[in-house]
């Protein structure tokens, strides 16, 4: 058995842009919005933003042309039409600060991280050790691919850092091993093990307060709000019902979502221990790229500790973004790439500019006041029901407005101050319940969209996960995520509530 030859996606063998009705609808979607008239309370700028973000998602739902030219016309259109800054000059520097944000270098670098694994080789023989260890059955590699984010998960504040850099790079070797590749064969076993991977990561955020930065940020605007204070240990009692058991349900729910057409494959894991043989001891470049991958996960872990200060280059150094570009240094000046592997890695610089766009356009909604307006219109009408139901539609609000952020820490900034007021405003809310409920959900909400959260633009991108269904499984989880929330989680934090 040999390993199968790359071949482009359907994304990657698109040559042009076919005008057909997808190609139109986005336009359909802006002309209607820009045509109703401006809802009481808003500016038309503000509407008519919105509305090229609504054409924007259509776009990316029903992958009218590449995700990244979606995201930079729509982009390119908000600027120049002045909604956010009427100054040119300023519209032009506002369409641009999304391209220095730490969090899409760190993307990219990611991915940069995934040709050092497969240059070197070190990719596919851990691909390989995974597939010769628990790769005799499919879900049992689902429960493989989870376990890897598990453990890294309390020690990474950045699930951009231990999905997107750590992990996304090994599970992509996986499944060329099977003769699964982006585009048609994808479904053989590849859209399960990356959606695992992905949805994985979105469990494991919630579950421990040190999983995702956002988490410590949020609970320092609860405390400032609503005086609510909770520890580490505290956190994790609180949210372990539905934790656990989404840990062990997560692999299995993919498997009979994402349909995996390999089952079983016995002669595989033969297959693998020769190919492991055959490949010998690990080579100069491999023992290179594993170094640098340890170097990598100690800054990371050690960026969380703001008392930790690197000899020679001080504590302000350990910033996650800065260490991928250390490491990307290291990896050029040893040689195990070359510059011109960056250059050519098509899916890094899509998604480059496809999550700049969707990161830039969705804080131009915060930023002209679109955001404030949708939360306080849906919140006013809630302070006169009752504590249960005021709190369920509050975290329903709180979880679902998610759509319309493509980054985690500016929704809890925008929205967790609003609906921890509006509880307030609520006789008889119990606020260390609605506080957690809310912050709970920022990880589990990372899962609803390509531009959820850090990881999700490289699993929407690696060619893998179909751009339908990655919309489509989103939904899902998120429902399935949901339902537990208000099912496991709400009943167990009233009756602990006051123990915490």
């Amino acid at each position: 058995m040999t390993e199968p030859s790359h071949k482009p996606g359907g994304d990657e063998a698109r040559a042009s842009v076919k005008l057909d009705w997808k190609t139109f609808a986005p336009l359909a979607v802006w002309l209607v919005l820009y045509l109703i008239p401006v809802p009481e309370g808003l500016q038309p700028n503000q509407w008519h933003y919105f509305a090229i973000f609504a054409a924007v998602i259509a776009g990316l739902i029903l992958e009218s042309m590449p995700v990244g030219a979606i995201g930079l016309i729509g982009l390119t259109i908000a600027a120049i039409s002045g909604y956010v800054e009427h100054d040119p000059n300023k519209a032009l520097r506002w369409m641009l600060g999304g391209f220095s944000e730490s969090t899409v270098w760190l993307i990219v670098g990611a991915f940069v991280f995934s040709i050092g694994y497969r240059k070197s080789g070190l990719g596919r023989r851990l691909a390989l050790l995974l597939v010769r260890g628990l790769g005799r059955r499919t879900l049992g590699l689902g429960y493989a691919v989870a376990l890897s984010d598990v453990v890294l998960a309390p020690a990474t504040p950045s699930n951009t850092a231990r999905s997107g850099g750590t992990i996304y790079p090994i599970v992509n070797n996986i499944p060329r091993i099977y003769g699964s590749e982006p585009g048609p064969t994808a479904g053989r076993i590849g859209t399960y093990v990356m959606w695992t991977a992905f949805a994985t990561t979105a469990v494991t955020s919630s579950l421990f307060l040190t999983a995702l930065a956002p988490n410590g940020a949020a609970l320092s605007i609860a405390k400032k709000i609503v005086n609510v204070e909770v520890s580490w240990s505290q956190w994790f009692v609180g949210f372990a019902p539905l934790g656990i058991p989404l840990l062990i349900l997560v692999p299995l729910l993919g498997y009979f979502i994402c349909r995996p057409e390999i089952k079983e494959s016995p002669e595989i894991v033969e297959w693998s221990k020769g190919e492991l043989a055959a490949m010998g001891p690990m080579t100069r470049a491999e023992w290179i790229m594993a170094f640098l991958v340890l170097l990598a996960m100690f800054f990371w872990i050690c960026g969380s500790n703001p008392n930790i200060s690197v000899p020679f280059l001080g504590s302000n150094f350990i910033n996650t973004t800065m260490v991928v570009f250390v490491v990307i240094s290291l990896m050029l000046l040893t040689g195990v790439i070359d510059f011109a592997d960056i250059v050519a890695e098509k899916a890094a610089w899509e998604v480059f500019f496809y999550f700049t766009s969707l990161l830039t356009l969705s804080s131009g909604l915060n930023e002209i006041g679109f955001m404030k307006w949708v939360a306080e219109g849906y919140a006013r009408p809630l302070s006169g029901l009752s504590p249960t139901m005021g709190l369920i539609l509050l975290v329903t609000f709180f979880f679902w407005v998610h759509y319309f952020f493509s980054s985690i820490t500016a929704h809890a900034a925008a929205i967790l101050p609003v609906v921890l007021a509006v509880g307030k405003s609520i006789p008889g809310m119990p606020m260390d319940v609605l506080t957690l409920m809310c912050i709970y959900s920022l990880g589990l909400m990372g899962v609803i969209s390509p531009y959820a959260t850090g990881p999700a633009p490289m699993y929407y991108g690696s060619g893998y996960i179909g751009k339908g269904e990655f919309w489509k499984f989103g939904l899902i989880f998120g429902l399935i995520f949901f339902a537990g929330l208000l099912i496991i989680v709400l009943p167990w934090l009233e009756l602990i509530g006051n123990k915490l």
